[in-house]
């Protein structure tokens, strides 16, 4: 098994690097891709030394699978071209997730869909695929109606600059922005950009993602985004409207045995999700469950998650097990 991590120099593609050895993917041969800034540098990686290589040289070295953190242009142009010689492409952009010939997976929910010919595998959203690890158990449960869902969102989810930006600006020191305003001590109520409807790129995200994946466009979401001074995970607090009535100990009982989910909801002896202890897990921690006593069959929730773990490269690692153990490369 050849596998070949693309943006491997960047934040998504070295958790990529870590989740691969502690999940002991069983690779023969690694190729660690970048762009042509870094191609050339030596990446010491489980006690040997890697080259970057080039894209060009990734294609021609036909892996079986690509794992894609590179940005959407990149994926645009270069997926398939991998996928032409044959290379199951998993990646991480948004560039493909909507696209009615790829499919959009969260393994815990609906890798069953895939198949051998699906060469391009789209990874979601990292703030939909905890949003939808809760909601998908959910649904099949007591049938979704309406979603509300308001996102407190890393820093690290812009990227490495919006990353030091923060922590310079902790630090009293002048810098690149990342961000158009301050992000220590304030709230961004736009995660990446404005559309002509006055929502941003990633509540849009929010609002379709979670239909595709689940298959159902049957129920209604809306979303609010809005990035804050952590750098530990993703939170989201959701409102969720069912079209029939539920039991809190059932709901809880149904998210407990949910793999990949762990409940935190002992409020009153402080037990909850919080980006820092979910920070560098793999799991989707979901709490503060209670109905909402202003509207029939509603509850309220808090999930959190690692966004660049589930959020990212644990779940595009999880496909690329999936694919491997159902032979479909």
């Amino acid at each position: 098994m050849k596998i070949a991590v693309v943006g491997a120099t960047g934040m998504v593609g070295e958790v990529m690097l870590r989740v691969l050895e502690e999940r002991q993917f069983p690779y023969t041969e690694l190729l660690l891709v970048a762009s042509e800034r870094s191609v050339g540098k030596t990446i010491t990686y489980k006690g040997e030394d890697h080259t970057v290589i080039s894209l060009e040289a990734a294609v021609a070295a036909v892996p079986d699978i690509a794992i894609f953190s590179a940005g959407g242009d990149t994926s645009l142009a270069w997926a398939p071209k991998f996928a032409a010689v044959g290379t199951t492409v998993i990646d991480n952009s948004s560039a493909w997730r909507m696209h009615p010939d790829h499919k959009l997976v969260v393994p815990e929910i609906n890798a069953d869909v895939l198949t051998a010919q699906d060469k391009i595998i789209a990874n979601p959203n990292c703030s939909t695929i905890q949003l939808v690890m809760v909601l998908a158990p959910l649904h099949r449960a007591y049938g979704l109606k309406r979603v509300v869902v308001s996102t407190y969102q890393s820093v690290s989810g812009t990227g490495l600059k919006a990353v030091q930006q923060m922590e310079n600006e902790m630090n009293g020191v002048e810098g690149p922005m990342a961000y158009a305003y301050p992000i220590h001590r304030n709230a961004l109520p736009q995660c990446d950009v404005f559309l002509d409807n006055g929502y941003t790129k990633e509540e849009m995200k929010l609002m379709t993602e979670p239909k595709k994946i689940m298959g159902d466009d049957s129920f209604q979401l809306t979303a609010t985004a809005v990035r804050i001074p952590t750098a530990g995970g993703h939170s989201e607090s959701v409102n969720i409207s069912f079209n029939r009535d539920f039991d809190l100990a059932e709901v809880r009982e149904i998210l407990a045995n949910t793999p990949g989910v762990i409940l935190q909801d002992e409020p009153q002896s402080g037990v909850y999700p919080m980006p820092l202890t979910a920070h560098d897990k793999d799991e989707v921690f979901v709490g503060r469950i209670r109905r909402d006593e202003t509207l029939q069959n509603t509850l309220n929730c808090w999930i959190v998650a690692d966004n660049l773990r589930k959020g990212a490269a644990t779940n595009a690692i999880q496909i690329a097990e999936y694919i491997t153990a159902q032979g479909l490369v």
